[in-house]
């Protein structure tokens, strides 16, 4: 059996602000911008060189969901994301107004910093240890 993670969906507030976050912020790479009906929109993003697994941006379509925007891990780390470069990407994030909990620290795996995404959800970028 061969089985692969295809999206994650990920509670947003508004499809334009956060396809402009993670696309002009994150420089994630716009997959796919269907509308499904005139309120509900099928968008998927991925980090660069890696569209296997994607985010599919879901606006919350009432209160009920609404309350849980930015708040999809509980308070932990939601999403990890690993890179080639922590240096290089942490300085780009920062740039780019990404606001990090923390600056790069090394541990047992390599090298970490932990920030939010524009409604609050914890990720960690990750640069593994060779």
């Amino acid at each position: 059996m061969k089985q692969h993670l295809a999206r994650i969906a990920i509670l947003v507030h508004d499809y334009d602000e956060a396809i402009a976050f993670f696309v002009q912020k994150m420089g994630f790479t716009l997959l796919e911008d269907t509308p499904r009906s005139p309120t509900k929109r099928w968008v998927a993003v991925a980090p660069p060189g890696q569209p296997q697994c994607s985010l599919l941006l879901a606006k919350a379509k009432d209160e009920e969901q609404a309350q849980y925007v930015g708040k999809q891990g509980g308070g932990r780390v939601f999403l990890f994301l690993h890179t080639d470069d922590i240096q290089r990407d942490y300085e780009q994030y920062r740039a780019a107004g990404i606001h990090f909990e923390e600056a790069p620290r090394k541990e047992d795996f390599g090298t970490g910093a932990v920030f939010r995404d524009l409604y609050g959800n914890r990720w960690e970028l990750i640069e593994r240890s060779r």
